[in-house]
């Protein structure tokens, strides 16, 4: 099996790889869709091996330590009808990144990123969801003209995020499960969406999907955030 190294434009928190991303590096190396589970941070810069453990199930590798592991998924995801992108803009407005955000130099929806370098993917409320308007850069794309399935998989990550708390409390991607019906055109405009479907004490399980500019459904995604028990309230 390959290996794979997540560069340093890609992280989340800091000195980590974003977890979206990392799951779509870490699902084009694998047969068939996966639910990847992250088991700890994710090193950025350097080699990561793939080991396969049988019955299509995979484990990623820093040296001998464990870093994330996938198995065979299915996602059943009733998607919501999303805000167009007008809206999208305007719930964007409400996003609480803005105030406080726990790792604000993130790939996907740190707001200290800048435009050509983040994607700047801002998340805010509107009709029971979260939104968030996107045209995606030229530089994350593939000769097609058309966004990387690694890149989709992280937009499809942080909005999910925000649509489990709206306090902006540390929380970490604990499992990700993502399927693409078609990438999108660089430099189109596209509205991202998410939504919680569950809470478990400090477990929460969300859906993000992402559409293009007509509203048509690309990429959808499901996962579990968890908050850690430092970060819980009383």
């Amino acid at each position: 099996m390959p290996t794979l190294i997540v560069p340093p434009r890609f992280c989340g928190p800091p000195g980590c790889a974003n977890g979206g991303y990392l799951s779509g590096l870490f699902a084009a190396c694998l047969p068939s869709l996966s639910r990847i589970r992250l088991v700890r941070p994710v090193p950025i810069g350097r080699p990561l091996r793939i080991e396969n453990r049988g019955a299509q199930r995979y484990e990623l590798l820093d040296g001998e330590q464990s870093i994330a592991l996938a198995e065979p998924g299915t996602l059943t995801l009733a998607v919501p009808k999303p805000p167009d992108y007008l809206q999208a803009i305007e719930a964007s407005r409400r996003y609480i990144g803005f105030g406080r955000h726990p790792f604000p130099n993130c790939f996907v929806c740190g707001p200290d990123r800048g435009h050509g370098d983040g994607l700047r993917i801002f998340a805010g409320a509107v009709d029971g969801l979260v939104a968030a308007p996107w045209i995606p850069d030229l530089s994350i794309a593939e000769p097609d003209g058309k966004v990387t399935a690694a890149v989709m998989y992280a937009a499809l990550d942080c909005p999910g995020y925000f649509a489990a708390r709206s306090d902006g409390v540390p929380m970490l991607l604990g499992e990700f499960t993502a399927h693409i019906d078609r990438r999108v055109h660089a430099d189109s405009p596209c509205v991202l969406v998410g939504w919680r479907m569950n809470v478990s004490g400090r477990k929460y399980e969300v859906g993000t999907a992402l559409f293009d500019g007509n509203g048509q459904l690309c990429a959808r995604a499901q996962a579990l955030w968890i908050e850690p028990r430092a970060a819980s309230g009383p």
